[in-house]
C-alpha cells in the first residue's frame, strides 16, 4: 500500500488545472440532469486524490498522463495546499451524496454549485480558493509551518512556483 498511497509534492498546475475543469464539467453536468447521486463518484474522484494523488483517479490518470503533457512545460506548485483543496473538495462533494441519498437535493445542489464555482475559478484563472484558505491557515498558526516547507515563504502569499 505505501505506493499507493500518497500526493505528488510538487504538483503540476497544468494538471491540476485539467482535473478542475473535468470537476467543473461533471458537476455542472449533475446538476443539469438531476442525476445528483452523481455526486458519489464525484466524492470517489476527490477522496482518490487526497489519499492517492492522480494514481487511483481516473480524471488524475486522464489529466496527468494523457492532457497535461501536451499543454507545454509543467508548471510546478507545491502539493500541499493541493491536497488540502481536494480535501474540501471530497467533504463537499461527500455531503452532497449524503444530502441525495437523505432526498435533499436542494442542499445537494448548493454544493454542487459551489464545487462547479471553485473548479471554474481554478480551471480558468488558477485561483484555488483551498489553496488560499491553506495559506490563511498557515498564516494563522493552524496550519505548521513544517507542512509545507515551500509556502512557509509567506512574503510571497503564501506558495510560489518552485520552477522560478
Amino acid at each position: 500500500m505505501p505506493a499507493i498511497l500518497g500526493f505528488p509534492n510538487p504538483v503540476n498546475e497544468k494538471a491540476a488545472r485539467v482535473v478542475a475543469g473535468g470537476v467543473c464539467v461533471l458537476a455542472v453536468a449533475t446538476i443539469a440532469t438531476g442525476y445528483y447521486w452523481f455526486a458519489a463518484v464525484l466524492a470517489y474522484g476527490f477522496l482518490a486524490r487526497v489519499l492517492t494523488g492522480p494514481k487511483l483517479s481516473p480524471l488524475g490518470r486522464l489529466a496527468t498522463t494523457a492532457v497535461a503533457p501536451h499543454l507545454g512545460p509543467p508548471k510546478y506548485v507545491p502539493g500541499p495546499p493541493k491536497r488540502f483543496a481536494q480535501g474540501i473538495g471530497a467533504l463537499f462533494t461527500t455531503g452532497a451524496a449524503v444530502a441525495t441519498f437523505a432526498g435533499a437535493n436542494t442542499v445537494a445542489i448548493v454544493l454542487l454549485a459551489m464545487i462547479v464555482l471553485a473548479a471554474a475559478l481554478e480551471s480558468v484563472f488558477a485561483l484555488c480558493l483551498g489553496c488560499k484558505a491553506f495559506a490563511l491557515l498557515m498564516r494563522a498558526g493552524v496550519i505548521p509551518e513544517s507542512v509545507c516547507a515551500e509556502c512557509a515563504d509567506l512574503s510571497l502569499g503564501g506558495f510560489r512556483d518552485l520552477a522560478a
